[in-house]
């Protein structure tokens, strides 16, 4: 039915909770919504200018704004399955106070994944780490993928000290590098495929054990080199013999991937939802509250659906959203209670051979 619509009666005009549902449609799509973002600190041939943005959903865009020399990280990042990248034009000899204003900058833009194209100096990886932390506690959030140099991708030793400092649940850290065609990536070279990695993918889909288009590692680490860097929160890329892999989609955290993309698409979803449909909208009485429970609920239940998320069973004492009963609702505000579990893929198997 078109026209106006009653926001408190959700069951017979659904155009407020609909929002809900095609949000979280839109969220397990994944890939069609996986912005990565990067600065590009070379772009000679091209037409871009320092300290603009520009979103590149093509290699041929990419070649005509950076000079076709300059790509290869948007190009991974394509590749890999981001839908597109957005690239903001680093000064051509950036000081500490270009990095900031560029950080600053992303900011006001949506993107997924951030990464860098190249290595940069602990001091400047420690404030991107720190600029994640104040975006997600402000309410943006988004993840990191980091990468070392040449030399740091022949030691895991120090690839995996270097994911205990960045230890965060957004922070990625990749320690191996890769072969394509005679030609060595470091890891931070690659790192913008990884990040296209993470965007492209659903947030029902993990990314370890993805095959990667490359011909080799820079350095094949051992089995007992691999454990240790999967415990320190490293990701590690492997050649199995036959191809090279993730081995897992960690976070330097230690946590999956796929459980941190689904909480951040849930609290983004969640957060526009509120601002674009019920903030200073509907009363806070039970009918408007009734009203929020029910959207809240219609979202999580197609993350259900899509295995996402899994909700506590209708028998149980615990609904999946509920109001905090430790605060009371008046006024201008509402405290809501969510739970749900999260879904993990399957990836390891365990099997017993009776003789």
């Amino acid at each position: 039915m078109a026209g106006q619509w009653d926001p408190t009666n959700l069951p017979i005009k659904p155009g407020l909770y609909i929002n809900f549902k095609e949000a979280a449609v839109a969220q397990i799509t994944g890939g069609a919504f996986g912005i990565v973002g990067m600065p590009l600190f070379t772009y000679s041939g091209g037409t871009a200018t320092a300290k603009q943005f520009y979103t590149v959903k093509n290699e041929a865009e990419a070649a005509t704004l950076f000079g076709n020399d300059n790509i290869q990280p948007i190009k991974f990042s394509l590749q890999a399955g981001a839908a597109e990248v957005l690239v903001y034009a680093m000064p051509a000899t950036p000081a500490a106070q270009d990095y900031t204003d560029m950080r600053t900058a992303f900011e006001a833009r949506p993107f997924n994944v951030f990464v860098y194209p190249s290595k940069i100096s602990n001091t400047e990886q420690d404030n991107t780490l720190t600029w994640c932390k104040s975006n997600k506690a402000e309410g943006k959030h988004f993840m990191v993928v980091f990468g070392g140099d040449a030399t740091t991708d022949q030691d895991p030793l120090v690839g995996n000290a270097s994911s205990a400092r960045l230890e965060d649940d957004y922070a990625v850290n990749v320690i191996v590098g890769t072969v394509i065609e005679g030609v060595n990536f470091t890891s931070s070279a690659y790192a913008p495929y990884i990040a296209g990695l993470i965007a492209g993918k659903q947030i029902n889909q993990a990314i370890t054990y993805a095959v990667l288009p490359v011909d080799d590692v820079t350095k094949r680490l051992r089995n007992s080199e691999i454990k240790t860097a999967l415990e320190a929160g490293s990701l590690v890329l492997s050649h199995d013999g036959e191809k090279v892999k993730v081995e897992q989609g960690l976070t330097t955290s230690g946590k999956k991937i796929r459980s941190i993309r689904a909480r951040q698409a849930i609290a983004t979803d969640l957060a526009k939802a509120a601002r674009d449909n019920y903030i200073g909208q509907i009363s806070n009485n039970e009918a408007g509250r009734n009203a929020l429970i029910a959207a809240i609920s219609a979202y999580l239940e197609t993350l259900e659906n899509e295995d996402v998320l899994i909700l506590p069973d209708a028998e149980e004492e615990t609904p999946a959203v509920a109001l905090d009963a430790t605060r009371e609702s008046v006024g201008d505000s509402v405290f809501l209670v969510i739970n749900y579990t999260e879904v993990d893929s399957m990836e390891r198997v365990f099997i017993n051979i009776q003789l």
